[in-house]
């Protein structure tokens, strides 16, 4: 795993950059703030991730860990690829990410290109109790906190109950779409009905 690169910038565009490490170009897919805050011969250091696909091995890089680590959250995310992770921070910082999510305010994600009103939710679920704002962070949005951290709960309670995470995590979104307030018991049950038994699955299914 290539955590974290340190180099001369050979070339900058608008979502990536080359960094010289040891006489070997790296490219980098970064955010726009990134890519406007560096300029052709700095020496810049990125914290970054290597995706490895079938096709392709590809290298994300960021100016700050916790963008690193939200990003890494954002692709444990259902629907979440690393074109869309990278999306949500180039639109949102991570203390943003972490305000919307704790106040299970799914807008500023539907606005990202590339992220759905369904995969919003699923953000805003799967997210909760996961990731916090930066030290220093506003956070504005602390007060709706609890409620992520039900919807949170219930999604473990139907793992343990032999759900899917995936399956899980869609049906309680679905349900928090025309609750609000409810407590662990309510969307839980509310959740199981919406679920019916028939559509039960294994764990790992």
């Amino acid at each position: 795993m290539i955590s974290s690169l340190r180099g001369s910038v050979l070339h900058v565009s608008d979502d990536s950059v080359v960094i010289d490490v040891g006489g070997v170009g790296f490219s980098v897919a970064v955010t726009p703030q990134v890519a406007r805050t560096v300029h052709l011969g700095d020496e810049v250091r990125l914290h970054t991730t290597l995706i490895v696909r079938e096709d392709a091995l590809s290298l994300y890089g960021f100016s700050e860990r916790d963008e690193l680590d939200a990003f890494g959250l954002l692709l444990g995310v259902t629907g979440v690829g690393p074109k869309s992770a990278l999306g949500v921070l180039s639109s949102l910082t991570v203390g943003q990410i972490a305000e919307a999510v704790a106040a299970e305010d799914d807008a500023p994600f539907r606005r990202v290109s590339g992220i759905g009103p369904k995969t919003a939710k699923l953000i805003v679920v799967q997210l909760a109790g996961k990731i916090v704002a930066p030290v220093g962070a506003p956070v504005a949005g602390r007060a709706g906190a609890g409620s992520g951290a039900v919807a949170a709960q219930v999604v473990q309670a139907l793992i343990g109950l032999g759900w899917s995470e995936r399956v899980a995590a869609e049906a309680v979104a679905s349900v928090a779409e025309t609750t609000t307030d409810a407590t662990v018991p309510v969307l839980l049950r509310l959740t199981l009905a919406e679920l019916g038994p028939a559509r039960k699955e294994p764990v790992g299914g």
